[in-house]
């Protein structure tokens, strides 16, 4: 029996309808939840043993930009505006750079108010006529951090706001008008194709995860299958051979003491006949826990197979058949053939059966005839019974007989017709196609 094999961290999953959105259009309700994957994976170190807070990342970057930005400015007024007449690097100045700066530690929770807090008091910083070239960078990355985190359509505002500061500041620097349009163009430009192809792969992430715990629940539903398929096929194995094998003990068994007085020598035969068929019950059953206990990472279903006999073991089940008191005769027409193991333990396991039924529902003495038909690309099977003595006790019986029968001849794409038959007695006719002889390897 396989059993399922120990699941991967990660796989590739179904090629499923969704599938195509991976290398086509993406879907946008994966937006925001692809965004916010992807910023905070890039906010992971070491991934899988150290674990930092966005937000932590966040508040470091606004506060450092912060801080940079008031040295810088205050620098930078003293050796080159202050001797422009530009406004004084003071307080007020300080203060706005700080509004500029520090809602960066927003933009992983509310990017949009991050991004608007910060290009307003941009919007004010230069129009308040303080040097121009100070507190541009923080208004670009809150707007990458809107651009990642909404669609197009959504985004495109942040973009153009951040182009007008970005222009206005240029103007305020006294550029001329097409180097600063140009300047705000290439930047935002820049800034947009980089988050939007982030956010896509983000997105193609996300549909790639969905995929791969679709894929990961149904390779687990796949071997809950094989393994149901397994545990069916060994307990059609443990029917089989305990139906059969128990049936015969039971009827040779009541026949032994029935006649263990009045024919001594019957009654050692029936338990000689017992003895024969508890050994081969043993046999087969420790053929089939030795499938069992071996061979489970990679089961070999033809081991089961060679554990149990075929049909050129029908003389000895006859045999035992007789023994237990049915008058059995049987013949082979057409050119025999050796058979895949599968089908040969198929047939055998259903003429089995038909044995086992005569024996607990005909009774002793009854007439049964198996006839076994080799024709081109088929094999025709037919077990008929009739008269008989009623059994002496009525053996217990599980139904599920017939049903097993059925579910065998139909694995091999055969076909199976039981009942009772127009004449008296009952029948089992069933049919499995073969392969022609030079497929089969020219067995």
């Amino acid at each position: 029996m396989p059993r399922p094999k120990r699941r991967p961290s990660y796989d590739l999953r179904r090629p499923a309808p969704a599938a195509a959105g991976v290398t086509g259009a993406v879907n946008p309700r994966l937006d925001d939840a692809a965004g916010g994957r992807l910023y905070s994976s890039g906010m992971q170190v070491g991934r899988g043993r150290i674990h930092v807070d966005p937000l932590v990342i966040d508040s470091l970057l606004g506060c450092v930009m912060a801080v940079v930005t008031v040295v810088y400015g205050r620098q930078a007024y003293t050796a080159q505006y202050q001797g422009e007449g530009r406004p004084a690097f003071g307080l007020f100045a300080i203060a706005l750079s700080l509004a500029v700066n520090l809602p960066l530690t927003l933009r992983g929770r509310a990017p949009r108010v991050a991004f608007g807090i910060s290009c307003g008091a941009l919007a004010v910083y230069t129009a308040a006529g303080f040097q121009p070239s100070t507190n541009l960078w923080a208004p670009l990355l809150a707007c990458y951090t809107v651009i990642v985190r909404n669609p197009a359509r959504r985004a495109a505002w942040a973009a153009a706001a951040t182009a007008v500061a970005w222009a206005a500041a240029g103007l305020e620097a006294r550029l001329p008008v097409e180097l600063s349009v140009a300047r705000a163009a290439i930047g935002v430009g820049v800034v947009w194709m980089w988050a939007t192809g982030s956010r896509r792969l983000a997105q193609r992430n996300a549909q790639l995860a969905q995929l791969t715990a679709q894929l990961r629940r149904e390779q687990e539903l796949r071997a809950q299958h094989a393994i149901a398929r397994e545990k069916l096929a060994i307990a059609r194995e443990l029917h089989d051979v305990v139906a059969h094998h128990l049936s015969a003990l039971a009827v040779q068994a009541g026949l032994a003491e029935y006649v263990f007085l009045s024919d001594p020598a019957a009654a050692r035969q029936a338990v000689v006949s017992m003895g024969s068929s508890s050994r081969q019950a043993l046999e087969e059953m420790r053929g089939l826990l030795g499938v069992l206990r071996t061979g489970t990472e990679s089961p070999d279903e033809d081991g089961l197979y060679r554990s149990a006999p075929g049909l050129a073991a029908l003389d000895e089940l006859v045999q035992q058949a007789r023994a237990s008191g049915l008058d059995v005769t049987w013949a082979v027409s057409g050119h025999r053939r050796p058979l895949p193991s599968g089908v040969d333990l198929c047939a055998y396991r259903i003429v089995q059966e038909a044995l086992t039924n005569a024996v607990k529902h005909a009774g002793r003495g009854a007439r049964v005839c198996v006839g076994l038909r080799f024709a081109s690309g088929l094999l025709t099977c037919e077990v008929t019974s009739r008269g008989g003595i009623a059994p002496m006790a009525e053996l217990p019986s599980s139904g599920l007989g017939l049903l097993g029968m059925r579910e065998r001849v139909r694995l091999y794409g055969g076909s199976l017709r039981a009942g009772p038959r127009a004449e008296g007695g009952f029948e089992v006719v069933f049919t499995i196609p073969l392969a022609p002889l030079d497929a089969a390897g020219g067995a």
